[in-house]
């Protein structure tokens, strides 16, 4: 089964790597099927410095996704629009992951400053000190009463 789009880095899956002849080997294609595909679109493979087409193990999956859409009868102007559909929600996906991993730290933010707020709330302190000087004389002193008993002292 190939790897999935999300497995290993993204760099690892779109260094090119294979030359045509191994690209059509892996996909069962032939080498000029590979060139059309090239030719309208469907896939960009890298170039080495003598020009030779490489291959990625990302472009051997979209490859193989294409092979899999043609062989289902849908034509390469379907298999275009298919693909720029999954591409996007593809991107949708890791902007939506991105905006989760956002709310959980802004979550967190809020939970700790109506903390802050809680503990100041129950905290006596007079205009000399502050909420900062408050909130360490409770964790120093591990309770508010504590902490209220000292200022009356």
């Amino acid at each position: 089964m190939a790897p999935s789009a999300n497995e290993g880095t993204g760099r690892d899956r779109n260094k090119p790597l294979y030359m045509i002849s191994v690209a059509a080997e892996l996909t069962g294609m032939h080498p000029q099927t590979l060139r059309v595909y090239e030719q309208k679109g469907l896939v960009t493979p890298g170039r080495s410095r003598g020009n030779t087409r490489l291959y990625s193990q990302s472009d051997i999956d979209r490859l193989n996704l294409i092979s899999k859409l043609t062989d289902e009868g849908i034509n390469l102007a379907g298999v275009v629009r298919i693909l720029d559909m999954r591409e996007r929600m593809l991107e949708r996906e890791d902007e939506l992951e991105e905006l989760r991993r956002r709310v959980r730290t802004l979550e967190e933010e809020v939970h700790e400053f109506r903390m802050q707020e809680k503990i100041t709330a129950l905290a006596r302190y007079d205009a000399s000190s502050n909420p900062e000087q408050v909130m360490r004389r409770l964790l120093l002193n591990g309770s508010p009463a504590a902490s209220q008993e000292e200022g009356e002292g």
